[in-house]
This record gives structure tokens, sequence and C-alpha cells, in this order.
């Protein structure tokens, strides 16, 4: 490894460690605070941002830390204070439903999850944690869409919607109106869309400020979760949703 690589590293990671000291930086005080030209800052965030290390606020073209970072922190997940303050109540609602329970987050263009229980009837075994599903397909996607401005639903959705079985929606206008009702029911549904027989139901995770930080899910089988089930699923898992605000310090409605 050559003498400049090894220094491309180490103004990366001081990257890294700016952002997390003052939560939000663009690419001229990167670039003073590394005192290197403006062109390297740019370089850095924007070979940093591929990893989704660090992510780009569209409104104000400033740069803070992305889910890559997540996802790098591995077996301390639970640290994380989303997961950590979520996790009692992910095993109540696991409890109660006796269905899949996961948390995840907005990550690029996808939904990535932090954390997920098992209830009692679940038969799946595998662990999702650190895994990403496509937000137009899937309950926890659509609750992230409709957290967002209409421009970044645009950008979030600006590529293929692809196709995993027949309900999948593949119109970006079907998922719009669908979107919009997910933000008048406060959660989402979806059945058969990401894969057949599969029905999950999911809620919005508010921050201190009232932000949308994440989204709960139960999920299971459709002839456990059945149309009939369903309210009664949605009702515990937006209860989920809003306890787990609570203990993020959010007292809004």
């Amino acid at each position: 490894m050559s003498d400049s690589t090894i220094q491309s590293v180490d103004r990366a990671l001081t990257v890294l460690r700016l952002l997390a000291r003052y939560g939000e930086l663009g690419v001229t005080d990167i670039a003073r605070k590394l005192k290197v030209h403006k062109s390297t800052a740019f370089r850095l965030v924007t070979t940093l941002e591929s990893h989704d290390l660090v992510e780009q606020h569209s409104d104000r073209g400033k740069y803070r830390l992305g889910v890559g970072v997540l996802q790098l922190a591995g077996a301390t997940t639970a640290k994380l204070d989303l997961v950590q303050r979520s996790r009692p109540v992910s095993q109540r609602l696991a409890e109660v439903v006796g269905e899949t329970v996961n948390i995840t987050v907005l990550a690029g263009q996808e939904a990535l999850y932090v954390d997920q229980v098992a209830g009692s009837a679940a038969l799946q075994l595998h662990n999702w944690v650190g895994q990403r599903i496509p937000l137009h397909a899937t309950s926890n996607g659509k609750v992230l869409l409709a957290s967002v401005s209409g421009v970044r639903f645009d950008e979030l959705t600006s590529g293929v919607l692809k196709r995993f079985t027949d309900k999948t929606i593949t119109s970006r206008q079907e998922l719009r109106v669908q979107v919009e009702r997910v933000r008048q029911n406060g959660f989402a549904i979806a059945v058969d869309e990401l894969e057949v027989g599969l029905t999950a139901i999911a809620a919005p995770i508010s921050g201190a400020d009232g932000v949308v930080v994440g989204s709960i899910s139960a999920s299971g089988p459709g002839f456990r979760i059945t149309r009939a089930h369903l309210p009664d699923v949605a009702k515990h898992v937006v209860a989920s949703a809003q306890e787990i605000s609570r203990r993020l310090g959010w007292h809004g409605h």
C-alpha cells in the first residue's frame, strides 16, 4: 500500500470523525478542516457515500454519517439507541402477535433491518439484521416512503420498481396513492407483495423531534395473518411504534 493510499484512508477516517463530531458538514467545511483542496474533499465524501458511510442531505447539500455505519457496527447494533430502546417493545409485540417483528431504517434507496425478534408462531430462523429490502414492495418500506418529502419520494422511486410477485406495486403513481393512505391510516400493509404467502404490517417510529427515524413491523404467513386478523395486528403494531417513539423522547400525537 502506497503512502498516498494510506494518506487517503487516514483522511477518509478523519471525515467520518468530523461528521460524528459536528453532525453535518459541507464539502468546503470538510476541505478546510482537513487542510486539503475542495476537489480532494469531494472525492473523499463521494467514495464514502458510495459505501453508504456518509449521505448527503438533499435540502442543504451537506453531508452526514450514513447507515453504512450501522452495518459496520455489526455485533454492537444492540447498543444503538433505536435498537436498545425498541427491543423490550419488540419482544412484547412478538409475544402478543406470535409473529416475527422487525425494526428498519431508511438506507439509501432501501430499508435496512437493524433488529429482529421472532414470535412463538414464527418458523423463520433466518436473521435478517444487516440486510436490505425494497421500499416499494414492503410494509416497512412504504412507512419509510410516507415519511419523506415529495422530492425525496421521487428520488427514492426513480429507478425501475422491481416486480417480485403478481401483487408487487410497479407503478409509481399507484405507490404514491398507497403511501398517502399510509399517512392517513398511520400504518402500512403488504400482502403477497414481496413474497407470495407473506403478510406484513408496519408503523412509523418517531424520534424526539417528531421526525420518523424508522419503522416496526410484524410479519407472518397469510393463513395466520388473515384479512379479518389484520386490524387487530395493526392495532398492536401502531401501539408498539408509539411506545418506542415515547422511549425515544417523542411526546406528540
